[in-house]
């Protein structure tokens, strides 16, 4: 080792010890002039990037200076620079990404995440003295677009819980949901997880059906899911049966419809005064007779989620005409002729007084 009044200059100086001795010395020796600090260019860093921890208040008068991954550690060291020189020497972490520029700055290139972290700059000057700076250096991937997985493809209402994941899971990342293209509203039926990755519902409904969408986000990118939609398998509710009259004419068609609400659609049968009669949604009946009077029932039932539902209509058949309507025509019918038949006296009365 070179005395150390020896130029600088003249051979090499062991930078090894003395950018290890440089934490000690600063320590002993704290700087009379304004700080020196280090700043990431940019703040953060994307994958892949360039990023340049830029040195501010470089002391003058200086030997070289050395760059380390953490504290100041033989092994840990990135590279060191000698300003006489302007020779860089690399260390046993430098995987040949990173260059010293003359003004003590450092310059990563295609940054990966194992590149997180802090980093010590001690500077020595030509008296022997040192300054340390640190800098924090952030590194994130580039997001890709996520996908919802569902762990139920057909939920049936109110039985099965769902539960929707935002894929794929990605450290140092920000996951956000919305409903309808909505924020999550208040709900004692809806939980996420702590890191905000998978949203259960609790209780789900034929309404729930979305869309859903997670949006990731990290400090370098943000990327939104396609919508997820939802097919919740329900019903049947109960059915009804139209049209709703119940008093018929013999000789008249007898047409009765039933629909229930249901996911899968319901399949439907029918029984008169308890025979069953043929499986349609459409019950048809030509030139009924009293006979036909009784109890009408529809039945639905969903295959999938197992229920069943009846509605019963009572059908009543008369073989003598409605009083007043023995011709057997509807009361429309009658006002109709009522119209026409007063219609015509008020048109020959005047006829008749301008024969007095």
């Amino acid at each position: 080792m070179e005395p150390p009044s020896a130029p600088p200059h003249r051979g090499h100086i062991p930078w090894q010890g003395l950018l290890l001795a440089a934490s000690l010395i600063s320590f002993w020796n704290p700087p009379t002039t304004a700080q020196l600090t280090i700043e990431s260019v940019p703040t953060d860093a994307a994958e892949g990037k360039e990023v340049l921890l830029v040195v501010h208040n470089l002391p003058g008068n200086l030997l070289g200076y050395g760059w380390f991954k953490g504290e100041i550690d033989s092994n840990q060291q990135i590279a060191s620079y000698v300003i006489d020189t302007q020779e860089m020497t690399p260390g046993p972490v430098n995987n040949g990404q990173e260059i010293i520029f003359p003004n003590g700055s450092l310059l990563f290139q295609n940054v990966t995440q194992e590149d997180t972290g802090y980093y010590t700059l001690p500077v020595i000057k030509i008296n022997f003295q040192s300054e340390l700076g640190t800098g924090q250096l952030h590194v994130y991937s580039e997001l890709t677009k996520p996908n919802i997985t569902c762990n139920s493809s057909n939920p049936v209402e109110h039985r099965d819980p769902i539960v929707l994941t935002c894929e794929p899971e990605t450290q140092n990342t920000t996951y956000l949901w919305s409903i309808n293209n909505q924020s999550l509203p208040d709900s004692a039926w809806l939980k996420l997880s702590p890191d905000n990755r998978t949203l259960t519902l609790l209780h789900v409904t034929r309404n729930d059906t979305g869309p859903y969408e997670c949006e990731t986000w990290n400090p370098v990118s943000a990327r939104r899911s396609d919508p997820f939609y939802l097919s919740v398998l329900y019903g049947p509710d109960a059915p009804t049966i139209s049209p709703s009259d119940s008093y018929y004419q013999q000789g008249a068609n007898l047409s009765l419809s039933c629909h229930a609400a249901s996911n899968p659609p319901a399949r439907y049968s029918w029984l008169i005064n308890g025979r069953p009669q043929q499986s349609t949604q459409e019950l048809f009946i030509p030139n009924i007779s009293a006979n036909d009077s009784g109890s009408y029932t529809c039945l639905v039932h969903n295959s999938v989620t197992g229920l069943n539902r009846t509605t019963v209509k009572t059908i009543t058949v008369s073989d003598v005409p409605t009083q007043g309507n023995a011709a057997g025509l509807s009361a429309g019918a009658i006002d109709d002729i009522m119209v026409g038949f007063l219609a015509g006296i008020a048109l020959k009365a005047p006829v008749y007084f301008l024969h007095i």
